[in-house]
């Protein structure tokens, strides 16, 4: 029997593709996902599934004393920033108190190495340098960011006192096939779906905010490569290429064929009005860097879609 390797949120859209990743690279995935957001059809069949929440310490732990997981991938959180406004306490629930205890398992059945995934323009707010890097100081402006810096910063206390190993990567905006179109969170995905049925288009605010969008594909390999760090990274994953909401909306409205025009709401509290990373450091040392241009992702993404709407019928 191989190394065992620990994905929780494995069944989620990023999850999903993380699995399939470890899979092609010859790894065994123990999947750990509650289905609130993820879903069974994500996964591929010869991974081993755990439906658990990970706040479920007593299950938790079993399943760490079972399988001993030689590295844990943590992506199980709450996702959406306007949630996370309207009820900060659940996405410090989720977000914090879950992560401590898996760090506290990690640490107690030697786990070897922690992938966490973080949040890049959340972390660094608005009024930052453009692409931003690692060095910015963080300036969270939501309780979804401020969570995820405060798990980061509870890694590096695991590992000064426990000696465990890290990599923490900053997501920009990711998207592509999986992502949920039902949530507040993935726009890609809720335009796309919107798009293909024919439905009104919403966006929040002028349009004018701007995001870095970067394909899931390229978001998973990064995922795996950071096993091969040896030193406690924290690091950016994005492509340094910014697009606005409405010149997002513009270039899949030419890919999906759809004729309406956007109907404009009031912006959402908590959203940036920038968010662009720099990927230097990843290609320094991970190796890594961006490989899906955003008009072949969103190609990809919007066929993704489209298949899933006629099989629907």
């Amino acid at each position: 029997m191989g190394d065992n390797y620990l994905v929780t949120g494995g069944a989620g859209f990023i999850g999903s593709h993380v699995v399939d990743e470890l899979i092609r690279d010859g790894k065994i995935p123990i999947v750990v996902d509650n289905l609130s957001s993820g879903k069974i059809d994500n996964l591929d069949p010869r991974a081993l599934f755990y439906q658990q929440d990970i706040t479920d310490t007593e299950m938790m732990e079993r399943i760490f004393m079972l399988h001993k997981p030689k590295a844990v991938f943590h992506l199980a959180a709450q996702i959406s920033v306007s949630r996370s406004v309207r009820e900060p306490e659940e996405d410090a629930r989720i977000n914090i108190l879950g992560t401590m205890r898996l760090l506290e398992m990690s640490v107690k059945y030697g786990v070897e190495k922690f992938v966490f995934s973080s949040t890049g323009g959340a972390i660094y707010g608005d009024d930052v340098k453009a692409p931003t890097d690692e060095t910015e100081f963080p300036r969270p402006i939501s309780p979804y960011g401020i969570a995820k810096l405060s798990t980061e910063n509870y890694l590096r206390f695991f590992a000064h006192e426990y000696g465990i190993k890290y990599t923490v990567l900053r997501y920009a905006n990711v998207y592509g096939p999986r992502q949920d179109p039902h949530g507040e969170a993935g726009v890609v995905a809720i335009f796309a779906r919107r798009m293909l049925r024919d439905e009104d288009v919403v966006i929040f605010g002028d349009g004018e905010c701007v995001r870095d969008y970067v394909y899931v594909g390229d978001v998973s390999r990064a995922n795996v490569g950071a096993l091969k760090i040896d030193k406690n990274e924290t690091i950016n994953i994005g492509t340094a290429k910014g697009t606005s909401v409405n010149e997002l909306f513009e270039n899949m409205k030419t890919i999906s064929g759809y004729s309406r025009e956007a109907i404009h709401e009031a912006p959402r509290p908590g959203d940036l009005k920038k968010s662009v990373l720099s990927y230097t450091k990843a290609t320094v040392l991970l190796d890594w860097q961006p490989e899906t241009p955003l008009e072949k992702g969103l190609e990809k993404t919007i066929e993704y879609f489209r298949h899933e709407l006629v099989s629907s019928k």
